[in-house]
């Protein structure tokens, strides 16, 4: 149980590194753009996506906070 576990935390980790690549310059343009995204970086990605990306940064919020939750 501790390898699914850590599965998902790995890819909730990868989703909100492409995330922040992908919508920099839409929801995270004041943050570093060198910023190496680490799990207490999830929050503020979530937030930002839901603000300001859009439908399709909406979805990506959700799904990272589904991942969260799917342990």
């Amino acid at each position: 149980m501790e390898a699914t576990t850590q599965t998902h935390r790995e890819r909730r980790l990868d989703l909100a590194r492409k995330a922040f690549k992908e919508f920099y310059a839409q929801c995270f343009w004041s943050a570093d753009p060198d910023l190496v995204v680490e799990e207490q970086h999830i929050p503020f990605i979530v937030r930002g996506l839901r603000l300001h990306g859009g439908h399709k940064g909406f979805r990506l919020a959700a799904e990272l906070c589904r991942t969260s939750s799917a342990k």
